[in-house]
């Protein structure tokens, strides 16, 4: 074990020594669906959460609860909750608080599946979402009322790439009683939002967490530094009797446990019921993943910086889209947030618009043509034919996406093979007849 706060050695160390059974340095894979109870006093003290404990692997596992411990020590957390997928994270992050006839306040700047999930899914659950643009932080105050439960956001949005105001939304927060929930999916290690006043943070750990496209995760960690107790009345699902759980009151029963009153009700009521919970291996996946983050998120960051210094001189590239090349507002807040660098995704506007970007997407040679971000490989996708099509076009452009916008996931590759790749197919993009014509 360690006492030390350096991402580098949390990220190796925190939560597991060594296997108190066989001495094995790694973390085992507790492949398992349950647990030999020592007694029925156990299990009685067990289910009555008098203490913490296996019981079930789709409420908790020995494996999972190493990645949750070090995702929560890392993030400066009181505890943590592996999911099933990042999508999983947002939703039961929000189902924990909010149910029919509530409403969360969110920012427009989201992922596609994320705006999806608020604007559709969780409207047939009865959970009204109000988005508003997070360049005026007043606006979720405004959007507020007796029934708003939480604010959401992305700390970097994908794909506008604008930082989140963590601390000015969080403040507004604290006045009304109604914690921010932040997905940092984007921005692990280099931000931690917890310091600038949000309350509860997610993860899709798909992303830069695993790091090597393998594994479908998510991740909640509740910072315990909201108090349930004193905003009563407006979060009644932790301050009144739970049917679903022996009439328990969320904010009363966690106090022997320690400040998790959030985490444990989601734990044992919200994942329990739906079973949206991440497989041992997946979670052993992302130790392993977990334990080289720092430094790839290092390197992540300075080859996407110089992607986008490149693509800011090129004449193919009408707009660049990466905190590095912001001013004004949006940069004083990824100066103020993003303390460890500004990320490895890059967007940008291809001269052409849609067809432009389209050919440029196909005539890459090394960097994938893949949905997602956070591999160590390079990926690209063009979001308004995949992962924002799903989305209206006014839709799209209040996301942040464009036409001829493309997003970049900037790997680890050498800068030179990265770049080459970009500029070939760039050429290619903007002189379709000059490539028709090589080809012929």
């Amino acid at each position: 074990m360690t006492s030390s706060n350096n991402p580098e050695t949390v990220a190796l160390h925190a939560a597991y020594r060594a296997d108190p059974a066989t001495g094995a340095v790694a973390v085992p894979i507790y492949q398992t669906t349950s647990y030999q109870f020592e007694s029925t006093e156990t299990a009685c003290k067990l289910f009555a959460l008098e203490e913490l404990g296996n019981i079930y692997t789709r409420v908790m596992n020995p494996t999972t609860d190493v990645l949750e411990q070090r995702m929560a020590a890392l993030e400066d957390g009181a505890a943590a909750l592996a999911t099933s997928s990042g999508q999983a994270a947002s939703a039961l992050a929000i189902q924990n608080i909010a149910r029919s006839g509530d409403n969360i306040v969110s920012s427009t700047d989201l992922y596609g599946g994320s705006w999806n999930l608020f604007a559709n899914t969780l409207e047939t659950m009865g959970i009204e979402v109000r988005f508003v643009d997070p360049a005026d932080p007043e606006n979720f105050r405004r959007a507020t009322d007796d029934k708003t439960r939480a604010y959401y956001a992305e700390t970097l949005p994908n794909p506008k790439l604008e930082v989140f105001p963590i601390g000015e939304v969080a403040g507004i927060g604290d006045d009304l009683g109604i914690p921010l929930i932040v997905d940092n999916t984007a921005a692990p290690i280099i931000c931690r939002p917890i310091d600038h006043g949000a309350h509860i943070v997610v993860y899709s750990t798909t992303k830069y967490i695993g790091g090597h496209g393998t594994s479908i995760g998510g991740m909640i960690i509740d910072s315990g530094r909201f108090d349930w107790e004193k905003h009563a009345r407006r979060h009644p699902l932790l301050n009144q009797p739970d049917p679903s759980y022996h009439g328990a009151v969320w904010s009363e029963a966690a106090k022997p446990l320690g400040p998790i009153a959030y985490i444990l009700k989601c734990r044992v009521t919200v994942m329990r019921d739906l079973g949206s919970a991440m497989s041992p291996f997946n979670a052993f996946q992302f130790i392993q993943g977990l334990e080289t983050l720092p430094l790839r998120m290092r390197e992540h960051c300075r080859n996407a910086a110089a992607v986008a210094e490149f693509l800011s001189g090129h004449p193919a590239a009408d707009k660049v889209i990466h905190p590095g090349q912001q001013d004004g507002e949006p940069r004083r807040r990824a100066d103020a947030y993003m303390t460890g660098g500004f990320g490895g995704l890059v967007g940008f506007e291809i001269a052409g618009g849609q067809d432009a970007g389209m050919r440029f997407i196909d005539a890459l040679n090394m960097i994938y043509h893949v949905a997602n971000i956070g591999d160590a490989r390079s990926l690209a996708i063009h979001p308004a034919t995949s992962t924002h099509q799903q989305l209206s076009a006014a839709e799209q452009l209040a996301s942040g996406v464009t036409p001829g916008y493309v997003r970049l996931s900037v790997g680890i590759e050498h800068i030179d093979d990265i770049i080459a790749d970009i500029d070939q197919a760039l050429h290619a993009a903007v002189n379709p007849n000059a490539s028709a014509a090589v080809a012929a």
